[in-house]
């Protein structure tokens, strides 16, 4: 996983909910323990994330010994109104990094 950012106070672009699902898609078979490390959140919380994200259909685990391997479901529209038709997919898309990318510095010219 990328190193932890300093901590902060105030709002942010990304909930909670997203974070969990980008540290999902980027290692399907993550810790919950490290998801909570990665994401800055307790161990309970990001149970309660996955939790809510089994429940409605966006993730769903299968057990491998005493491991869980994640399934996100890339098709499921996101729940707002404001994002209809934007699918899990397309959001991840914006928050996880391909393999290739780690390590390469943002392109400048993304943010014009």
């Amino acid at each position: 996983m990328v190193e932890v950012p300093e901590s902060h106070s105030g709002w942010t672009f990304v909930t909670n909910h997203a974070r969990v699902l980008a540290a999902i898609a980027d290692k399907p078979n993550v810790r919950i323990r490290d998801i909570a490390v990665h994401c800055r959140l307790t161990e309970r919380a990001v149970q309660r994330i996955i939790s809510d994200l089994e429940q409605d259909g966006y993730l769903s685990h299968t057990r491998d010994g005493r491991s869980n391997i994640y399934r996100i479901e890339p098709d499921r529209v996101l729940r707002h109104p404001a994002e209809a038709g934007l699918t899990v997919a397309a959001l991840l898309s914006l928050l996880v990094r391909d393999e290739t990318d780690h390590g390469r510095p943002a392109d400048s010219t993304a943010a014009r």
